[in-house]
């Protein structure tokens, strides 16, 4: 489509990290992406908690991002939320829900936020269709910003219960200190002046009160006092990549180092959230057209402290001042991924080419892999078999290897 090469294909992460116009979520990723010097995200297509978090472990040190499926886990709780977290924070990548939202504004709003898997709570990063018209972006942006000031803000309510005393002055004055036990439907003792006197048509029958009576002689007795704190903190934010007393592109390029010590002066991700907009697709004889793609990224451009790039087979930066990032999927070795059923397809429509190739020809900067390393016997290994294939690529592509 563009006749020249766009400088985000010969440019280094670590400069491209550097980019005053990014958004902090997009420079962090860059940078993260630098350190580790692995540009690999594995699709995680596991049916339950136990095992998304031991292949997050197994392959956490190769990858950038581990993308997710919540929907398909069966026993997605609190839990897989918090483990996953934790593995994410000790092993430096970010987390990528593939919910692919394609419906009305309101309706998406709700699936991002709501529900029982609350993915802009934990996910840095999803994906969206753009069928439903651009205004999909700014639903999700906006229901993005309400998670992350609701996240922000903790409410503690303290509540404490005490008996009323008639003081010296006549007035009623509430003590939380230990009360001798009293009942309040039968007691005749002058600290309990609120004796219960059971309605005439239950005269005959003082143990057995109404329901509406005991519940009276229950607020009679005692006085309850809530007081409710709310608290406002925020994560703090990373260094901006510019102004890192570590050099993101020394000599050698994107090689610190000290990479541990990169990474913990890097810190955690920032306290947001982006999109990927799904402008082309791996499949066979998919329905996302030429002119579907060219939507895609005009308004990308319109949303750019949102969207930070695309789902695509191909670089998609054409303008100068497009700086976006591709993620391509459809990544696999061949027979490796097929097994019998042939090269470069799965016969139900997917398509796969190499890592290398995708990164230096294409102009991707993340694979996506998910069976490729899902049906490997050692998948940890064959992550990193990925990560430095992929890595190779995008080494040959800036010109520094050949």
């Amino acid at each position: 489509m563009a006749s020249k090469p766009h400088p985000t294909r010969s440019t280094p992460f670590s400069v491209r990290a550097k980019s005053e116009s990014l958004p902090a979520l997009t420079s962090y990723l860059l940078s993260l992406i630098s350190f580790k010097q692995t540009n690999l995200c594995v699709s995680a297509d596991v049916q339950s908690t136990s095992a998304l978090l031991r292949l997050a472990e197994e392959v956490g040190d190769s990858i950038c991002v581990l993308k997710t499926h919540a929907d398909i886990v069966d026993d997605f709780s609190d839990r897989t939320i918090k483990g996953l977290q934790e593995i994410a924070k000790r092993k430096n990548f970010l987390i990528f829900e593939d919910r692919k939202f394609g419906d009305i504004g309101n309706t998406v709003q709700s699936q991002y936020s709501h529900g029982p898997l609350r993915i802009a709570t934990w996910a840095h990063l999803t994906n969206a269709h753009l069928f439903p018209g651009p205004a999909i972006i700014p639903a999700l942006h906006s229901a993005a910003t309400s998670t992350l000031i609701a996240l922000n803000q903790s409410v503690s309510t303290e509540i404490s219960t005490g008996t009323p005393r008639t003081s010296l002055d006549g007035f009623s004055s509430t003590t939380t200190d230990p009360e001798p036990d009293i009942d309040p439907f039968t007691s005749t003792s002058s600290s309990a002046s609120y004796q219960f006197q059971p309605s005439s048509s239950k005269a005959q029958n003082t143990l057995s009160p109404t329901v509406a009576e005991f519940d009276m002689a229950l607020r009679r007795s005692s006085v309850v006092t809530a007081t409710t704190t709310i608290s406002q903190t925020f994560e703090p934010c990373p260094p901006n990549p510019a102004t890192l007393s570590r050099s993101l592109s020394s000599a050698s390029g994107d090689d610190p180092v000290d990479r541990a010590a990169a990474l913990k002066e890097l810190g955690p991700p920032p306290h947001s959230r982006g999109l990927l907009l799904l402008a082309q697709m791996s499949s066979e004889n998919n329905l996302l057209t030429t002119e579907y793609t060219k939507t895609c990224i005009s308004a990308a451009r319109d949303h750019k402290d949102f969207v930070l790039g695309f789902v695509a087979q191909e670089n998609l930066n054409r303008d100068k001042e497009d700086e976006f990032l591709v993620f391509t999927p459809g990544v696999g070795f061949g027979d490796q991924v097929t097994g019998n059923r042939g090269q470069g397809g799965d016969g139900m429509g997917q398509r796969w080419r190499g890592p290398r190739e995708v990164v230096r020809d294409e102009g991707a900067d993340v694979v996506i892999v998910g069976r490729g390393v899902m049906n490997a016997k050692d998948r940890a290994s064959e992550a990193e078999r990925y990560r430095w294939e992929a890595w190779r690529g995008y080494e040959e592509r800036i010109q520094r290897r050949k």
